[in-house]
């Protein structure tokens, strides 16, 4: 059983709420989660870390945990989908 889990991109940045998301009560969902927003801030997203805060560790890994645990990347466990052989019994 495999979930799916889903980043709003920086594009999308404006149609996530301001309020923090909920905290993440999982350990491997919040490994998943800064992963997909590591592999964005690779590819170019900007942080969402405020100015006035502490200079952190540049490495796109650390920032992206730091965002997950403020609660600033919102995310989406999606439900899993049946197997087809499900569908036919």
């Amino acid at each position: 059983m495999k979930e799916t889990i889903q980043t709003l991109n920086d594009s999308d940045a404006s149609d996530y709420a301001s309020e923090p998301a909920p905290p993440i009560q999982s350990r491997f969902l919040f490994v998943d989660v800064a992963a997909l927003r590591a592999k964005q801030l690779r590819r170019g997203a900007r942080p969402r870390l405020d100015e006035d805060v502490p200079p952190l560790p540049h490495k796109a890994e650390r920032v992206a945990m730091e965002e997950v645990k403020r609660g600033l990347v919102s995310y989406e466990v999606r439900e899993p989908r049946p197997a087809p052989e499900a569908l036919e019994a």
